[in-house]
């Protein structure tokens, strides 16, 4: 695995040393689908080569991440070899273009490995799956490797013998995260997206646009760089603390588009698709900040320094619109993913209310009231997209005032509004806060980090189930899969962001990956032991957990969760 890890340790010690042997074990996460242990292990040395068609450069790149990494922290050299001249009889690692038996929703994603004591066949269909039987291969070998630098010490670089069938439960397992209220560097974004594809996760939802800044350089708009990518100063504390206190220091970041272009390409090579979101109608002062003619009062308008929902929103105007287009097409130009976020959560309208011209186009579009106005904004925006070769995802939200069929519905309050989407026939992804927000508690505030509050802690994450059984077996096929969100109001840095999503996305990873009926939280409380290793060598803040008592509400949280 091509891990980016910053190698953080003090400039005396160069190098790692290993305190006895390391214990193999099949403490695989997520849990594959099917896994049958056998007696006996693979011992990976200089004598052992991986075999691949060259006419698949694909393959012989997913080797390669498997050869570096052994190569980074043990010091053997495996050689990558082509399979269609040379094929030995033993010590080898075997990729075979091969449909595996077990059943997927995407088939290219399933594999089947085959470890024995002098071979390790792994087949698959499709790329993705030779990428993710990587990552099983990885994790069944000591957790050492894992180690940024080569490990010194009497480790057995070992993989136990087994069986696996293995797919995925879900073709949509993702993770987000907020860079608007606080700002993570290039850097930190890969080691996120190494991370989620060390767990199988395969979308990476960007939100990159807020009320608290705007990320993401538009060309044909550079204001929104220029202006609103910078707040003047920044909340301390709390949000509901009183009074307000701020640091009184200028805080910015964006990401070119070079440095987008990067990211994707980036993500791809791990076989993770990713979603941009620009928030629409609301969530939107940074923009008005940058361009007052958007809305509907004449402002002043400023970047937000605080945190939580700001009556300013954009107007429905044309002007908008052909703001929002040219906006959007960029973003299109920059991931060529199908799906554009455009958020819809949290609208005030009073700004609408009280405008002469949003009323006028409520009567000229016939429309009853104002969140029927806000599906018109939608529509309209989808139509854009459509036309594009694009589908739009929006929060829960957008549900009100009706919907297109081909929008997919992100539920956040709760499940209700998945369940009503699914119903309806649209495509969803379940990402309720009471399960799915690392941004809440997971064990006492008063032995944690600043939160915005609720508590949601690893043992519940683990016990999700993204299809509640009130489904049908037609509306649960539109269930695409879960997400977890990391909205970053009081984490400032990505070492906070470790702490709040570490062990929480392992335990997500686990929902949308394995099977149902597999899940059992004893078992994967005993292979986190092993994992918050492999999270250790890989410079990761994971969390401990330091208090299981029950916690109902460690800080009084509103019915909808201020974003």
């Amino acid at each position: 695995m091509q891990f980016t890890t910053r190698i953080y340790l003090s400039v005396c010690v160069f190098f790692i040393v290993a305190t006895g042997l390391s214990k193999n074990t099949y403490d695989v996460i997520p849990l594959p689908s099917h896994l049958e242990e056998h007696t006996g292990e693979f011992h990976i040395d200089n004598k052992t080569r991986f075999l691949v068609s060259f006419k698949d450069k694909e393959q012989k790149r997913i080797a390669g991440v498997f050869v570096q990494q052994v190569f980074r922290s043990s010091g053997i050299y495996i050689s990558v070899l082509n399979k269609d001249s040379f094929l030995p009889t033993t010590d080898y690692i075997l990729f075979k273009l091969d449909t595996p038996t077990v059943s997927a929703l995407n088939q290219r994603e399933a594999y089947r490995m085959e470890v024995e004591k002098d071979k390790i066949n792994l087949s698959s269909s499709g790329e993705e799956g030779f990428y993710y039987a990587i990552q099983t291969l990885l994790q069944l070998m000591p957790a050492e490797v894992f180690s940024p630098i080569k490990v010194q010490g009497n480790i057995h670089w070992i993989v136990p013998c087994c069986s696996i069938e293995d797919a995925p439960r879900y073709i949509y397992r993702g993770m987000q995260l907020d860079v608007c209220r606080h700002f993570f560097p290039v850097s930190f974004i890969k080691k996120y997206l190494d991370l989620m594809a060390l767990h199988k996760m395969n979308t990476f939802h960007w939100h990159l646009t807020e009320d608290q800044g705007w990320r993401i350089e538009i060309k044909k708009y550079p204001r929104l760089t220029i202006i609103g990518s910078k707040r003047k100063e920044t909340l301390i504390g709390h949000a509901a603390t009183v009074p307000e206190k701020y640091d009184g220091k200028e805080y910015s970041g964006f990401y070119t588009q070079a440095e987008i272009k990067e990211i994707v390409s980036y993500a791809r090579d791990r076989f993770i698709t990713i979603i941009p979101e620009i928030e629409l109608p609301g969530h939107s002062l940074a923009a008005l900040a940058a361009y007052p003619e958007l809305a509907c009062t004449s402002g002043p308008f400023e970047v937000a320094c605080k945190w939580g929902v700001f009556t300013d929103v954009y107007c429905p105007t044309e002007k908008t619109f052909e703001f929002l287009d040219n906006v959007l097409q960029e973003v299109i130009d920059l991931f060529p993913g199908t799906y554009i976020h455009i958020g819809g959560d949290e609208c005030p309208k009073e700004s609408w209310k009280k405008s002469a011209f949003c009323q006028q186009l409520i009567k000229n579009q016939s429309l009853k009231n104002e969140h029927e106005l806000q599906s018109y904004f939608i529509k309209r925006i989808e139509q854009f997209l459509s036309s594009k070769g694009r589908k739009l995802i929006g929060w829960d939200e957008i549900l009100e005032g009706g919907l297109s069929p081909q929008a997919t519905v992100m539920s956040w309050r709760g499940t209700a509004g998945g369940l009503e989407a699914a119903r309806e026939g649209h495509d969803v992804i379940m990402t309720p806060s009471a399960y799915c927000y690392f941004d809440h508690y997971q064990a006492d505030p008063k032995k944690e980090p600043l939160a915005i509050g609720g508590y949601t802690d690893l043992e519940k994450v683990y016990q999700f189930e993204p299809t509640p059984d009130s489904l049908n077996a037609e509306q649960a096929k539109h269930i695409l899969g879960a997400q977890g969100n990391v909205w970053t109001e009081y984490m400032l840095n990505g070492k906070q962001v470790e702490h709040m999503v570490f062990p929480r996305a392992c335990a997500l990873s686990e929902v949308v990956w394995s099977p149902k009926q597999e899940r059992n939280l004893a078992s994967f409380t005993e292979r986190m032991k092993q994992h918050y290793r492999r999270l250790e060598y890989l410079d990761v803040n994971a969390a401990r957990k330091t208090d299981n008592a029950a916690i109902s509400s460690p800080t009084k949280q509103p019915e909808k969760q201020e974003r």
